[in-house]
């Protein structure tokens, strides 16, 4: 019998939208003389099975289980693709862990504090990685004076970006500080914790890094070249940027980006495909760690996607390598 394969898809927040398009892009390259799948659409409203038809009919959350023609389906592994919560910010991974299912992401301790900005940028800092001068504001607490003086030491330009996502909704560059409240309502919009965030000038990149065969394997490098004042939603997913893939680099450079993103995929114990964001400064030399993203985009548009097809790695055997990769994790 082939292993049964949950394909997750959707989510609670407004990142669903990508969620779908990744997963439509899953769906085409599944292996299925290798596995049988099926979708499982997670919604505010309730989780459900979908067939080839479009059918619907509710998962049973007891036991994660869905029954196919009057057969009860219980599933070996799953393949996350839920951007946003609860499939990247460790809550999905907690529930699964509890029914003893494996899946292909980061356990639930590394996506949680992943899914935190301000919590990935303390422990990376913590080991040595560069990153930017911030500060997190929240939702439920007033901002004091301390606050105040911490937000004044920022240098402008700065970042103001929710602190929980991957997705950019929300986010802003402040270049006078009396923008600078108009901004953070913004945010808190879409979360209840704010990044406000020190604008560090360079090149930016971002390279994909995955397990499979218990080897940690970085992908080819991508340069963003953003068409908007900065990376944002639009031009992350609607096509406003120039993505170079491979980026045209030195070998140094090159060498440094990767080495990094494995270093730090091995920092934050990552499992299956993550993508971290870099921004290199060429005045100090120095590459800064902006995030990471462990359940990243897999539309036509999106970054990993691109960088597998420059290593000339198709999509079909690196999904077979992401599931064979969790599957003989679950049997060590």
């Amino acid at each position: 019998m082939k292993p049964r394969i949950a394909l997750v898809t959707g989510g609670y927040s407004g990142e669903a939208e990508i969620s779908y398009g990744s997963t439509a892009t899953i769906e085409k390259n599944i292996d299925t003389e290798k596995f049988d799948y099926y979708k499982i659409d997670m919604t505010p409203k309730g989780w459900f099975f979908v067939d080839d038809e479009g059918n619907k009919s509710e998962v049973d959350k007891n036991t994660f289980t869905i029954e196919v023609k009057g057969k009860t389906v219980r599933f070996d592994a799953v393949l996350i693709s839920v951007h946003g919560t609860p499939g990247e910010d460790g809550k999905l991974q907690g529930y699964l862990d509890l029914m003893g299912i494996p899946y292909t992401s980061c356990d639930a301790a590394s996506s949680a504090i992943t899914f935190n900005k301000r919590y990935t940028v303390a422990v990376a800092a913590f080991s040595g990685i560069n990153v930017a001068n911030s500060v997190l504001l929240f939702k439920d607490y007033q901002i004091d004076n301390a606050v105040l003086n911490d937000l004044k030491k920022l240098k402008l330009p700065v970042f103001v970006k929710p602190n929980n996502g991957g997705s950019s909704l929300g986010m802003s560059k402040v270049s006078d500080r009396a923008d600078l409240d108009a901004a953070i309502g913004k945010a808190f919009k879409e979360d209840n914790q704010v990044l406000v965030e020190e604008f560090i000038p360079g090149r930016e990149f971002t390279v994909g890094v995955y397990k499979a065969k218990g080897t940690i394997i970085p992908l080819p490098v991508t340069e963003i070249i953003s068409k908007n004042e900065f990376f944002d939603f639009e031009a992350k997913y609607k096509g406003a940027s120039d993505e170079i893939t491979p980026a045209e680099i030195d070998l140094s450079l090159k060498t440094l980006i990767q080495n990094e993103a494995v270093k730090i995929y091995k920092l934050f114990n990552c499992s299956g495909v993550v993508r971290v964001d870099f921004i290199y400064n060429a005045g100090s030399r120095k590459l800064y760690m902006l995030e990471i993203n462990t359940v990243p985009g897999q539309t036509a548009a999106s970054l990993v996607p691109q960088q597998l097809a420059s290593a000339g790695i198709s999509l079909k055997s690196f999904y077979t390598g992401l599931i064979e990769e969790c599957l003989n994790k679950a049997k060590a």
